[in-house]
Formats: structure tokens, sequence, C-alpha cells
């Protein structure tokens, strides 16, 4: 059973969304990536968004760049928890992602975290969160994870010697 489900909305996404899936690797969490354009695919998407729940996924991690449709019209199409990564574009430096998945209407709620490969590593740590209220070795593993995060951010203080 996959816990996460990676989306993209084109494989052009995959270099930042990479620091995702090799984040909710590094926390034990196990996910499936899938490329589904919210304009090439809007069938695909529709169906994905509404059997996601039957194939046991636990949260949706929805990156996309440009309109930045994908991460609302999943959250439009399930009730489980959506992220949305604001993919960093060349054109406006990803605040039109941003923008566009930031401004859901009342009623379909998208978790948006910050543009680029800093929002894909939240989106892993926010999914891992999510799933550590159930799953006590995804605690275990983001508990650790904060814990060395801590060590080098305290041992960093030896570079300024």
């Amino acid at each position: 059973m996959m816990q996460v489900a990676l989306v993209m909305g084109s494989i052009s996404d995959w270099p930042q969304v990479k620091n995702t899936a090799d984040l909710l690797s590094e926390l034990h969490v196990s996910y499936d990536s899938h490329v589904i354009s919210a304009h090439r695919m809007p069938q695909e998407l529709q169906h994905f968004g509404q059997t996601a729940k039957d194939e046991h996924y636990q949260v949706i991690i929805a990156a996309a760049g440009g309109a930045a449709h994908l991460p609302g019209m999943l959250a439009a199409n399930t009730t489980l928890p959506v992220i949305g990564v604001p993919i960093q574009s060349k054109a406006l430096n990803g605040m039109d992602s941003l923008l566009s998945i930031v401004q859901m209407p009342s009623g379909v709620p998208v978790a948006t975290v910050a543009i680029g490969s800093a929002g894909a590593k939240n989106a892993a740590l926010l999914a891992a969160e999510i799933l550590a209220l159930q799953d006590t070795e995804v605690d275990a593993q983001l508990q650790a994870f904060r814990a060395r995060q801590t060590k080098e951010a305290t041992e960093s203080n030896e570079q300024l010697r």
C-alpha cells in the first residue's frame, strides 16, 4: 500500500519533485509517482482523484507550474489531504504557480508550500507529519530527521571559528 501519491503536471517538474521523493524515501514513507497534466489529461486527472482513496493513498502531493491547476483539481475530486507544490518556473519565477495553487475557493482546501525545492522538501515533511498521526514508524523517522537537522545546525557554528 502506497501512503502518498506524488503527482506532477509534467515530467519537466521532476528535477524539483525529486527532492520530495528523496525525502519521503529517507523518512520511510511509501509513495509512487505519476505525471497527470491538468490541462492535457483532464479525464485521467478526474479519475485519479476520484479513485485515490480506493487505491489506499492517504495524502496526495501535487506539483505544478504555470497555471498550476493540478493540486486544486485533484482536491476537487477527493477528500484526501492535498499538498500543492508550486514549481519554480522561468517565466515568473514560480509566482504564477504559487498564486494559482494558494487561491483556492472556500470548501476545496489545498495546503500550499513554498516555491521550488524548499517547498518540495516541505511537502514531504508535511505529508510525513500527517501520516505520523497514525503511523508510529513514520513518527520515529520524522523525530530522527528533526534531531539530525538540529545537530547539523548546531555543528555549523564550528564553521564560524
